[in-house]
């Protein structure tokens, strides 16, 4: 077990790599935990709207003030034009709805009186010109049901109109709830274990590579070549101590999901986080030994691993969420491990019931990690043999 002690001998003095990788997988986990906490809660915010009133407040006019009133939020705005427009300007207010004069009555009396509005460009005007848009249909809808054979409204029927605009824009509609999902906590499970991607590469393919490239030395491959060991033994103690670090490493990074996201990881969405996570796990320490087998320049290393980690990550998802990514981007994605990984996961965080039908979309991408897997083992083994024969 002399290669296998050796592995461990060089790990050890390397660890402060494994160390690095692990403070920021934790760093960027919990900036994302306090960034979905922050954003957990939605309250709906009342837009800024002001009045400008030319009629007399009564009638169908009051009405109109008084639903805005109770819809929006109080402005203070001095009394001319140049203020209000600067008020819009600056945000200080949304909306601004300017009463006609002879409003109330040339609403009786069958006229279609336009509003001017002034507003800018945001969701709160958005959301203003839904408020005052919705008040004007409905009290134009009950204008045709009580206007008389003349299409004007009498004094009697103008009470009654208003009561019955009142009585349906205080209806809300009740949302109800049916999804169970906890779609905070796996949106912070997704994007941990899609950050995974990044320093399981990034340990995996330094550290093994580095192992593997001190192997290829001249004077260890003569020392080899002169004791009693085969390279096939050597071989097989490095893979044995190769999966060992990468489970090692694999646990710890599953213990800290734990840690850092809490209860969804011990339901079976969690599991399958972890499932998918080792499976991937397994096809990073092929590729480190891929890596290692091609490598023999320590110099060289730094490099590879920006290459592989970085860009694997950029080009897959786990920095920025792949439905951000340009279609062309992810078309070549599909080429490397970890998109269908990164995919899985963003998959799982959408799978409210777990059966047979569900676990059709993501055992595939799963499936395609393992034959990564095993042509990575056997273009390592084609290399090795390759460069021993010329050796």
């Amino acid at each position: 077990m002399t290669a296998f002690k050796t592995f461990f001998k060089i790990l050890n003095k390397n660890k402060f790599i494994v160390i690095m990788y692990t403070v920021i997988l934790i760093a960027f986990g919990g900036f994302n935990m306090q960034t979905s906490d922050s954003s957990i809660n939605f309250t709906a915010s009342k837009p800024d709207i002001l009045v400008v009133n030319n009629d007399e407040e009564k009638g169908i006019t009051k009405d109109l003030i008084d639903y805005i009133k109770g819809n929006s939020e109080a402005v203070n705005i001095a009394d001319n034009e140049e203020a209000r427009n600067d008020a819009l300007f600056y945000r200080e207010v949304h909306y601004i709805v300017y009463i006609p004069e002879n409003y109330n009555e040339d609403f009786l009396n069958g006229k279609n009186v336009n509003l001017e509005i002034k507003t800018c460009d945001t969701a709160e005007s958005s959301f203003a010109e839904m408020l005052v848009s919705r008040y004007i249909r409905t009290a134009n809808s009950y204008r045709e049901i009580y206007k008389d054979e003349n299409g004007k409204i009498s004094k009697e029927n103008e009470e009654k109109l208003i009561s019955k605009i009142n009585d349906t824009l205080s209806k809300n509609t009740e949302v109800e709830i049916t999804s169970k999902l906890d779609t905070n906590s796996l949106s912070k499970a997704t994007f941990y274990y899609n950050f995974v991607n990044y320093s399981i590469l990034a340990a995996l393919v330094y550290v093994v590579s580095l192992i593997l490239s001190s192997f290829r030395n001249k004077k260890i491959q003569r020392r080899i070549n002169v004791s009693s060991t085969t390279y096939r033994k050597i071989n097989r103690e490095l893979l044995m101590a190769n999966i060992m670090f990468s489970l090692w490493l694999w646990g710890i990074y599953v213990l800290l999901s734990f840690v850092l996201i809490g209860k969804i990881m011990f339901t079976i969405q969690g599991a399958l986080y972890i499932i998918n996570s080792f499976i991937f796990t397994m096809c990073a320490a092929t590729i480190a030994l891929l890596i290692g087998s091609i490598v023999s320049n320590k110099n060289a290393i730094n490099g590879i691993v920006n290459v592989i980690a970085l860009g694997s990550s950029f080009l897959c998802g786990a920095f920025v969420p792949m439905q951000w990514l340009p279609d062309t981007v992810l078309k070549i994605a599909h080429i490397l491990p970890s998109f269908y990984y990164i995919s899985t996961n963003e998959k799982i965080a959408t799978l409210e019931n777990i059966d047979v039908s569900s676990l059709k979309e993501i055992i595939p991408n799963m499936a395609v990690m393992v034959c990564f897997a095993i042509i990575f083992v056997i273009l390592s083994n084609t290399v090795s043999r390759k460069k021993r024969r010329e050796d």
